[in-house]
């Protein structure tokens, strides 16, 4: 009797140290998926038991769902969401339904026992209830291969284990929430960060092109969606037209003109006609929405209206992966990213229509002003021709009567000439003597020199134009002439100094300025300035400015003068250009004679094979450019050299006149200066 007293207080001090040590390895894991685990490995560890498993109860209570099982067969069971009712006809169910240990010692003579085809082996089951303050959040399953494997001593010893595993759930569990509210507290703070970024970004932006697939990107990124994408109404608000989605499905929808009916079946028609955001937290069971080829992944959607106080403007679609992924965090914030999108989109529109009325405003006023022009220049040649055809009728008349007087008919030639000479110069200011078909990328520092050059500006020019605005948009021709007449007025005016700057002014837009500091001009003569014929200076047509004003405007440009004693500007605004690229490995040998300047630097660097040299070298072409400050010597030495046959001249902006001296006296060709690498092997081309 002592001896079975002795092994029984043996048993029981075995088991309290064994649930000691089970207690102190789990005291500190706070993963719960972790702790059950390691507590049913640890439990068939220590107390050598056949299989150990956990139950925790449901939301509703009803089920004890294995949430952690030994072995082969718990992963079997947790595979098969293996769970059992409470109260019902089980030990587990028992313990729970009663919150008190159960030992049944033979479970083949247990009424309360459910048979488990995963454990065959079972033959004494103990369960014990996992309770934490005043709840029974669970269950714990202690089965053995013996036969009364268990007395209540044990439950007593295991029992104890039991609450210091209900505490450690329920702590790992306090730190599962502290971990989420964490991290929704995060994602709430970054989803702000985001909205208020957003909400910077689109105030800035009023081009749609940029703007939309801007945003796109921003949701996906900030906010760890799946796609995102932005539909805008068509003019007769019936579809909703993609306008910018993200990555390749939403290139493909593009390319496709993805459009959806304004509430039709789906997500964003229907928010748009509603002008209510749209939730489908498990699209399968949505009846609203559309089902897309392009996104077949997606598990939850969100549409959110893009309105303008009443008036509607589209829609953005957010999608996920995951089913109910948006929180009331996500629609709060998101819906404030849509109603700034909204704002943005609406300035945009707004900029769109100003833009729109200010170039028929624009156009309008061309339209008067040339027809003016034109009006006025008939007028003109019409008085300057009349004393053409009645001189010639007194000549005849004289010659008819035998009383021509060579005195007079030299004076009547000259009279003529002159008259004829006046009409010609009128006519190069108004249109000049050749035009290109179509603006080309033009460099505007070549073009700046070639105009003073041919204007023979001698005021000295100081030229800043930022590497942005190196190039632009225009007939070189027209352009050259346009800018030697502000270049030679600026001269004219009395300037000591000129400065010309250019810098970007806006998206595909640079701005000229010609500053002179002559004696400026009076308010009056502003108001006329761009008046045909008006001028303030003896034996000037009167035609500089409207010429510029004519080429500038024909190249969608602008120009404005403001001007003030000591100081005048000419504004002129350009498109920007962009220089064509080409491979040019495999070019002629080139002699280039011509300055260290701009052109000079472009065309070495496009072929870089082509020598610079100061004087005429044989090789297969030679070219010689018009504006070289030494250009008739040059000229001359390649005429003594034989190799006029060889040389072209390229020009920034051709004469009709100089062109065919030049050919006639054997030159090769006279070309256009090219200011792209595309358009350079035209200089060898037959």
């Amino acid at each position: 009797m002592k001896a079975h007293q002795t092994s029984g207080a043996e048993r029981q001090a075995t088991l309290l140290n064994a649930a000691a040590r089970v207690s102190r390895s789990i005291a500190s894991i706070l993963d719960l998926n972790i702790l059950l685990n390691r507590t049913v490995d640890i439990i068939c560890d220590e107390f050598g038991f056949y299989y150990a498993g956990v139950f925790l109860v449901d939301e509703n209570g009803d089920w004890a769902v294995l949430t952690a099982g030994r072995g082969d067969a718990g992963r079997a069971m947790l595979a098969e969401g293996h769970k059992l009712h409470i109260g019902g006809n089980s030990m587990i169910g028992a313990a729970i339904a009663r919150r008190s240990g159960r030992i049944a010692l033979d479970v083949g003579a247990e009424a309360v026992f459910f048979k488990n085809p995963h454990l065959p082996n079972t033959h004494s089951e103990m369960a014990l209830p996992l309770i934490a303050g005043d709840e029974a959040i669970g269950a714990l399953t202690v089965q053995s291969e013996m036969q009364a494997a268990f007395s209540d001593a044990d439950i007593a010893a295991l029992q104890t284990m039991a609450d210091q595993l209900a505490v450690a759930i329920s702590n790992a569990r306090l730190h599962q929430q502290n971990q989420t509210l964490l991290r929704q507290a995060e994602r709430r703070a970054r989803l702000l960060r985001a909205a208020n970024s957003v909400g910077k970004e689109v105030t800035s932006m009023l081009n749609l092109e940029e703007l939309l697939p801007k945003m796109v990107n921003t949701i996906v990124n900030s906010y760890g969606f799946y796609y995102a994408g932005i539909f805008l109404l068509d003019e007769n608000g019936d579809w909703a037209h993609l306008r910018a989605g993200y990555g390749e499905a939403g290139k493909a929808m593009l390319a496709d003109g993805h459009k959806l009916k304004v509430g039709g079946n789906s997500m964003i028609g229907t928010c748009i006609y509603l002008n209510e955001a749209r939730i489908a937290l498990d699209v399968g069971e949505e009846r609203v929405h559309f089902k897309n080829p392009h996104l077949p992944a997606t598990r939850s959607e969100m549409a959110l209206p893009l309105y303008y106080g009443k008036t509607p403007l589209g829609a953005v679609t957010v999608q996920s992966v995951e089913e109910r992924a948006f929180s009331q965090d996500d629609i709060t914030t998101l819906q404030t990213m849509a109603d700034h999108l909204a704002v943005a989109i609406n300035n945009a529109y707004t900029l769109q229509a100003l833009k729109s009325a200010h170039a028929e405003l624009l156009r309008t006023k061309v339209y008067e002003a040339l027809t003016v022009a034109t009006t006025e220049a008939i007028h003109w040649i019409g008085n300057k021709a009349l004393p053409i055809s009645m001189t010639i009728q007194r000549l005849k008349e004289e010659q008819a009567a035998g009383s021509l007087d060579p005195e007079s008919l030299r004076e009547d030639l000259d009279l003529i000439a002159e008259s004829a000479e006046m009409i010609v110069n009128v006519k190069e200011q108004l249109i000049g003597q050749a035009r290109e078909q179509k603006p080309r990328p033009v460099l505007l520092a070549d073009v700046l020199a070639a105009a003073a050059q041919q204007r023979g500006v001698k005021v000295p020019i100081q030229v800043n134009i930022a590497p942005e605005a190196a190039y632009m948009m225009a007939d070189s021709t027209q352009i050259t002439r346009a800018l030697g007449n502000l270049l030679q007025n600026a001269a004219e005016a009395g300037a000591g100094k000129i400065t010309v700057s250019a810098a970007p002014a806006g998206e595909n837009s640079l701005q000229v300025t010609i500053r002179d500091n002559g004696t400026g001009m009076s308010a009056e003569a502003l108001s006329k300035a761009w008046t045909p014929f008006f001028t303030t200076r003896a034996g000037h047509h009167g035609l500089g400015l409207p010429a510029a004003l004519h080429v500038v405007t024909q190249l969608q440009g602008q120009i404005g003068i403001h001007s003030k004693p000591g100081e005048t500007d000419i504004e002129v605004h350009l498109p920007a250009g962009q220089p064509t690229l080409a491979d040019l490995n495999h070019t002629p040998s080139i002699c280039l004679l011509d300055d260290d300047d701009a052109w000079a630097q472009f065309f070495t660097q496009a072929v870089p094979t082509a020598q610079r040299a100061a004087a005429p070298q044989p090789a297969d072409l030679l070219i010689l450019d018009e504006n070289a400050e030494n250009f008739h010597s040059l000229l001359e030495a390649v005429h003594q050299a034989g190799l006029a046959g060889k040389t072209v001249i390229v020009t920034a902006a051709m004469d009709v006149d100089r062109m065919t001296r030049m050919l006639r006296a054997g030159i090769k060709d006279v070309k256009l200066k090219p200011y792209s690498p595309a358009e350079i092997p035209a200089l060898w081309a037959k």
